[in-house]
């Protein structure tokens, strides 16, 4: 019986929440997907006491799913990848279109199946209690460690056992900036940015992009790795802060259509007759601070986090902009962002020169296709549907999973949200 108690965001083993969980074997990978499910179950008691009374009930939005069907979802990935794939030791060679076993659940696959199931018709469905819910979780978690327990040690066989806990990872997220959209309270605190960094240049190199499979856990989109020219560039060595971002606003910049691409400015002109919307997303009150020194960007921004209204440091990241908002901050810098190539060079390679990623997932010129001589995994639905109108984000932010951490790892979304934790940093042109 696997004991599915909750665990706090700070009482993590750093071992199973690191980057190395890509390459662990059963045993590590047997407490990681643990370890997930705990940190499921710990933010969803946090929206049972926010939500509980209300059935858990959120308003229909593009950016949201129902707290129990995204719960129902995680334990439907699994069980659907692991315990009813019948040719899971097969990992990315598997058919997905192969016969599968039944859910423990007889509808599982008319209520989770995210392939099949529309957005909007998820607010309609019939779904099980929250105790019901987390029975299917227990029987799913279980169900898996009994297959990991007889599995070889290789990666084609592990394979679906890494991309369940990932996706849980990830999903474990979609919790976090769930809540920050509802404006739910939640126990997290935001880490002290790093002391400001002049820009830095990145010579001329011949970088290779991406990984090939082999020596661990790879993502469809990341592969296959191949050699890219990147010219010499400069990058800022932390995201673009507060300090900087409020000079923009103060100088009319969500008024100037100039700063703006066609698209981008259609997409503010939407936001300001829905919200009246002249800042990023979730910010209350914004200006320029008149005080010196170091930090005189303190006060200048007042941002609500989880439900509570707080004041944003001027050496913190801007937080919660688009990449519409990302790229007007650029035209009006006379700067640019950075392509994903240029961000994952200078995160190997200037990182003892201090680059500093992690905080909020940050946007790229990029827009997501995948790398030359790409082919889908088996779940199909993750990377292929979504090039060509996806924008690329890379890094991390400080709701992200250590273990997800990875300067290779690839985001992506449309370039209007700015529900999720994202900022940027830009180039020189």
């Amino acid at each position: 019986m696997v004991r599915m108690s909750t665990v706090p965001l700070s009482a993590r083993p750093g071992t199973i929440d690191s980057p190395a969980m890509r390459q662990a074997g059963r045993d590590l990978l047997s407490l990681a997907l643990m370890d997930a499910r705990n940190h499921t179950l710990h933010l969803i008691s946090q929206y049972e006491q926010a939500l509980g009374a209300e059935g858990f009930r959120v308003p229909l939005r593009a950016e949201l799913n129902p707290p129990l069907w995204e719960l129902g979802h995680i334990g439907w990935f699994q069980e659907r990848w692991i315990g009813r794939n019948l040719q899971r030791h097969q990992g990315p060679r598997c058919d997905p279109q192969a016969t599968q076993l039944a859910s423990l659940l007889p509808y599982a696959d008319r209520w989770w199946d995210s392939s099949r199931v529309p957005h909007d018709s998820r607010w309609q469905l019939a779904l099980p209690s929250l105790g019901e819910l987390k029975d299917y979780l227990l029987a799913t978690l279980e169900s898996t460690l009994d297959l990991l327990a007889k599995t070889p040690d290789e990666d084609d066989a592990l394979y679906f056992y890494r991309l369940a806990l990932f996706h849980e990872d990830m999903h474990g997220e979609a919790f976090i900036y769930m809540a920050q959209t509802l404006g739910l309270p939640l126990a997290l605190t935001l880490p002290a940015p790093s002391p400001a960094r002049e820009p830095l240049w990145v010579p001329a190199a011949r970088w290779r992009l991406g990984l090939d499979a082999g020596n661990g856990f790879t993502f469809d989109n990341e592969r296959p790795a191949h050699e890219v020219a990147v010219p010499e560039f400069e990058i800022d060595a932390q995201p673009v802060s507060w300090m900087q971002y409020v000079e923009f606003v103060a100088d009319g910049g969500y008024d100037r259509p100039e700063f703006w691409q066609p698209a981008g400015w259609d997409w503010l002109q939407e936001k300001a007759r829905g919200e009246g919307r002249r800042a990023p997303r979730h910010v209350e009150q914004i200006g320029v601070a008149r005080s010196e020194g170091r930090g005189g960007g303190q006060g200048a921004v007042l941002q609500t986090l989880f439900g509570q209204t707080q004041r944003r440091a001027g050496d913190q990241p801007a937080m919660h902009l688009s990449w519409w908002e990302a790229d007007a901050w650029c035209r009006w810098a006379g700067r640019r962002l950075p392509t994903e190539v240029e961000w994952e060079l200078a995160a190997h390679s200037a990182a003892r020169l201090g680059f500093r990623w992690g905080m909020v997932w940050e946007w790229t010129a990029s827009s997501f296709f995948g790398y030359p001589g790409f082919a889908a995994d088996p779940y199909r639905d993750y990377s292929e549907p979504w090039f060509g109108t996806h924008k690329v984000l890379r890094g991390a932010s400080f709701a992200t999973r250590a273990r997800l951490k990875s300067p290779k790892y690839r985001n992506y979304y449309l370039p209007g949200r700015d529900d999720i934790f994202c900022g940027f940093r830009s180039c020189t042109l």
